[in-house]
């Protein structure tokens, strides 16, 4: 894994706490190196990346990291119960993965090829990443073979998509979940074995509140759940809401610019809808605290107050939460452990402060937690009690 590019630099000095005045957060960011992409890196040991998930999801560790007294304790994600209130709301992402990973060949070359789905547009061509040898020329076919190797379908390359993406047709008209079905894989990072999916991955790559097909990897926040725990919080008096993001890969993309301002931000769509919204300002009139489960379930919950207040939302989103952002639906948040240099980790140190996220970080290293998708986690309690 990449180590600090800078040393020198921590996550840290500035805890403003979401919900603070926005130009103070700014200048407070700008004068402590946050705006820097170096100040957002860290060094993660190559063995601490999980590459199998547990046997038992709810059998995560889970560092709890209190924002108002800089605690932080070692539990498990099975004590959720005993951790949340009766009045909170947990809010869900309820994407489903498809099995976007594709490969195959380039028919006039024999060339090998290997792509990943990220979407469909109006008209029916597929977005999607891809690398292979050579040059791909517009009018090229590509063969993609199923699981066994048979080939399965044919996309006809019809030019090139923002963020280095292509555009293909298929052969054949079905809904894209249907031909994935039958040539994709699981789509894995790369940093789990690979890539290489097993048949366990199936089951284990998709949480177990997934409904809506169309994200390329999962809200990973969400895997730790499982019927029994969900169970167990309702008894507690822990609601439920969910809101839709379907996740892309750059998501997981390290920011390239020197500033994270000149970040250009993924667009991926999501769908805030009223009763969640409803949910919400009923937790919040109960006392309750409004628990985010990922990234994901934030990004779209915030998205939903860009407005300043809360509104109903369905489309495209491209909210880089980072230093200056004002946090408007979000109390707690449980999140995995993130790559260095993402917008995950610039997301997660703006909402509970960089300097106390890096102090958890180095914690978790210390205490050998298991990080990444497959890895254990965080929640971030930024609520005022």
């Amino acid at each position: 894994m990449r180590g600090a590019a800078a040393a020198g630099y921590d996550w840290a000095m500035s805890d403003a706490r979401p919900g603070d005045e926005s130009e103070r957060t700014r200048e407070s960011a700008a004068a402590d190196g946050a705006e820097r992409t170096d100040a957002w890196d860290y060094a993660l040991p190559d063995e601490l990346v999980a590459q199998e998930p547990l046997a038992d999801r709810s059998a995560a560790r889970m560092l709890v990291v209190t924002r108002r007294d800089g605690g932080l304790s070692h539990r498990h994600v099975r004590d959720l119960p005993e951790i949340l209130r009766p009045g909170d709301l947990l809010v869900v992402n309820e994407t489903k993965v498809v099995p976007a990973r594709l490969l195959g060949r380039r028919e006039r070359t024999g060339g090998r090829w290997e792509g990943l789905w990220l979407g469909t547009e109006a008209d029916g061509s597929w977005r999607l990443l891809a690398q292979t040898r050579g040059r791909v020329a517009v009018g090229e076919t590509i063969v993609v073979v199923d699981a066994e190797g048979r080939d399965g379908l044919r996309l006809a390359v019809a030019g090139r998509a923002g963020g280095g993406a292509w555009l293909m047709r298929p052969d054949r008209e079905a809904p894209a979940e249907v031909l994935l079905a039958e040539v994709g894989r699981v789509p894995l990072p790369g940093y789990i074995r690979g890539g290489t999916a097993r048949a366990a991955d199936v089951d284990r790559y998709q949480t177990v509140f997934a409904r809506t097909p169309g994200s390329a990897a999962a809200p990973t926040a969400g895997l730790h759940f499982t019927p029994a725990l969900l169970a167990a919080l309702a008894a507690r008096g822990v609601e439920r809401a969910a809101v839709t993001l379907h996740v892309g890969v750059d998501t997981f993309r390290p920011i390239a610019a020197e500033r994270i301002a000149d970040h250009p931000m993924h667009s991926e769509w999501c769908d805030c809808p009223a009763d969640t919204l409803r949910a919400v300002e009923a937790a919040r009139a109960r006392g309750g605290r409004v628990v985010a489960v990922g990234t994901t379930a934030v990004r779209t919950l915030e998205t939903a107050g860009l407005g300043g207040r809360l509104a109903p939302h369905a489309g495209p989103t491209s909210l880089f939460i980072r230093p200056g952002h004002v946090f408007r639906a979000v109390d707690c948040m449980l999140t995995n452990f993130h790559l260095p240099r993402t917008t995950l980790a610039v997301l997660v140190g703006t909402f509970a402060g960089r300097g106390l996220v890096r102090r958890a970080y180095d914690e978790a290293i210390r205490e050998r937690y298991r990080f990444l998708s497959y890895g254990d986690c965080m929640l971030l309690d930024a609520s005022a009690g």
